[in-house]
């Protein structure tokens, strides 16, 4: 039977901890890690931080899949999945589309048509999911501070309301909702 979680919360809240942990000793667990994979010279931060996820979960022999298309990946899983994590996915989406610098009409309609069929392959999935929660903040002055965390709240919307369950985590404690 195919389950579906997203799990939410701020920056170093423990949602991706705890989303593996919801599926350890599951077998066949394909982790989908959907960001940008940066050269280690040009951002080591982020390449550390990719690197201790890749740590953390290589002793459980999960099979790792990095793609910026996780809606495929869903569609052919024999098994769970789970998902990290729906903002670096949407960060690669928006600049495989150019849309940091370029008006809407240039690329929301893809961002829409790819959004819609990530929707739909998710309500079909034994998957866990993580995402960033970003709408507690200002509002930001910059044009891509304020897209991204439009599209982000609005994805994170649509995922939740095709879930079974939701769980924030704030300080490392999980908040079903």
């Amino acid at each position: 039977m195919s389950r579906r979680v997203l799990v939410t919360g701020g920056v170093r809240s423990g949602k991706s901890a705890y989303a593996e942990r919801l599926l350890a000793g599951r077998a066949g667990v394909t982790y989908l890690a959907t960001g940008p994979v940066p050269e280690p010279r040009a951002d080591p931060d982020w390449a550390a931080r990719i690197e201790a996820h890749r740590a953390r979960r290589s002793p459980l022999g999960w099979t790792t899949v990095e793609t910026p298309d996780p809606a495929r990946v869903l569609r052919a899983a024999d098994g769970p999945v789970l998902l990290d994590c729906l903002g670096t996915w949407l960060t690669a989406s928006l600049d495989e589309l150019e849309a940091w610098e370029r008006p809407a009409a240039a690329w929301e309609p893809a961002w829409q048509e790819r959004s819609a069929a990530f929707v739909r392959a998710w309500r079909e999935a034994d998957v866990v999911g993580v995402t960033n929660e970003v709408g507690w903040g200002v509002v930001s002055e910059h044009r891509s501070g304020r897209l991204f965390a439009d599209l982000l709240g609005r994805l994170n919307q649509q995922v939740a309301a095709a879930s079974d369950e939701v769980v924030l985590m704030v300080m490392g404690r999980p908040v079903v909702l």
